[in-house]
C-alpha cells in the first residue's frame, strides 16, 4: 500500500483526490499538510486522515509518507515538486506542472537523479475512453485523420478564485486549454509543430478568458477554443476521410451521464458507440501511479510528455503576441 500525503487543502483535493486515494486498491491516505495546524486538523477530521501536519516541510520530513499529491496554485508547482523529490518522496503534481516548458527540465533531472516517480495529474490519460479513441485511430477506423476539433469552457468570475489570479498562474489556457492539447497528443501519439492563437484577457483579472487556437501537426490540423467566461461545454471530434470519432464528455467524465465514444462512417448513417459509465478516472490514476511506484511495468504520464504539452501552450501565448504561426519548441 502506497502511503499518500496531500500538500494543501484545495478543492480538487477535497472533491477528487481524497476519495480516489481512499478507494484505491493499492493506496492509503496517510497525511495532509497545511500552513496552519487548525486547517490541517479540520481537513484530517473531515476525511478521517490519521496525520495532520502544520507545515509542508513537516510532511516532507516525515517517514510516514511515501508519495505526495500537490494541489497548490500553479505558480508553486515546480518549486514543491522539486522539494518533494529532494526529500525522497514520489510526486503527483496537479496540472499544469509548470507555466513554462523549460522549467520542466529541472524536474526531469531531479526525477532521473533520485530514481523517484514524478508525474503530472492528467487523469484523462487513464480513462478507458481515451484508450479506446487511441486504439480506433491506430486501427484506421476513420481512415486518414485530417482534423481535430475541441472545446472546453466554463463560467467563473470569482475574483478570489486562483484561476482568475495571474500571480498564481490563473487563466484559461493553463487551466483547461491543456486538456484538448493533451488528449489530442495522447490519442494520436503526435506533437504539434506550430501554433497560432487569438486570446482575450479580462480587463480586471488580466487572465486569458478566451483563446481561439490552432495547431499544425504536419499531417493533420487541430482547432479548439477554451474559455473561463462562457457557458459550460466540452467535446472532442476526430475527423478523417472515412469517418469521425466524437467524444461526448472528454475531460470531466465523472460529471456526465453520457460518457460515450461514437464512431461514425462517412455518411453518418452508421454509428458504433462505446459507453463508459461509472469509471473513476482519478482512482485509476492513483492506482496506476501506485503500481509504477511499486515497480510494475505500467505506463504513466511522463515529464517528457508534460514538457511537450507545455511547449504547445507556450507557443499559443507567443502566437497571440506575434499574430501569426509560431514554432512549437521541442
Amino acid at each position: 500500500m502506497i502511503r499518500w500525503g496531500i500538500l494543501g487543502t484545495a478543492k480538487i483535493a477535497r472533491e477528487q483526490l481524497v476519495p480516489a486515494i481512499q478507494t484505491a486498491e493499492n493506496g492509503t491516505l496517510q497525511a495532509v499538510a497545511s500552513r496552519s495546524q487548525d486547517s490541517a486538523d479540520q481537513f484530517a477530521k473531515r476525511f478521517g486522515i490519521p496525520t495532520a501536519f502544520d507545515s509542508y516541510e513537516a510532511m516532507l520530513a516525515s517517514d510516514e509518507v511515501d508519495a505526495i499529491y500537490i494541489p497548490l496554485p500553479t505558480s508553486q508547482h515546480v518549486e514543491w515538486t522539486l522539494k518533494c523529490l529532494e526529500a525522497g518522496k514520489h510526486v503527483l503534481c496537479e496540472k499544469p506542472i509548470s507555466l513554462h516548458a523549460k522549467e520542466i527540465d529541472a524536474l526531469i533531472e531531479a526525477r532521473d537523479r533520485t530514481g523517484l516517480v514524478a508525474t503530472e495529474a492528467f487523469m484523462v490519460t487513464y480513462h478507458p475512453q481515451w484508450l479506446k479513441v487511441r486504439d480506433l485511430l491506430a486501427s484506421g477506423a476513420i481512415g486518414t485523420l485530417r482534423h481535430i476539433q475541441g472545446v472546453f469552457t466554463y463560467y467563473n468570475v470569482d475574483p478570489n478564485n486562483m484561476r482568475n489570479k495571474v500571480e498564481l498562474g490563473g487563466g484559461g489556457l493553463p487551466d483547461i486549454g491543456v486538456y484538448p492539447t493533451v488528449t489530442a497528443r495522447f490519442a494520436t501519439g503526435k506533437n504539434p509543430i506550430r501554433a497560432r492563437a487569438s486570446i482575450i484577457r479580462d480587463p480586471d483579472f488580466g487572465t486569458d478568458i478566451y483563446a481561439n487556437c490552432q495547431y499544425d501537426f504536419g499531417s493533420f490540423d487541430m482547432t479548439f477554443y477554451c474559455a473561463t467566461q462562457l457557458s459550460l461545454r466540452q467535446r472532442m471530434v476526430f475527423h478523417g476521410d472515412k469517418g469521425a470519432i466524437e467524444v461526448a464528455a472528454p475531460f470531466n467524465a465523472q460529471n456526465y451521464d453520457a460518457v460515450d465514444v461514437c464512431l461514425y462512417n462517412q455518411g453518418r448513417n452508421e454509428m458504433q458507440k462505446w459507453a463508459f459509465r461509472g469509471v473513476e478516472q482519478y482512482r485509476l490514476e492513483i492506482e496506476t501511479i501506485g503500481r509504477k511506484i511499486s515497480g510494475d511495468n505500467v505506463d504513466i504520464f511522463t515529464l517528457e510528455s508534460s514538457r511537450a504539452n507545455q511547449a504547445a501552450i507556450d507557443a499559443l501565448y507567443a502566437a497571440d503576441i506575434s499574430d501569426g504561426w509560431v514554432k512549437v519548441e521541442a
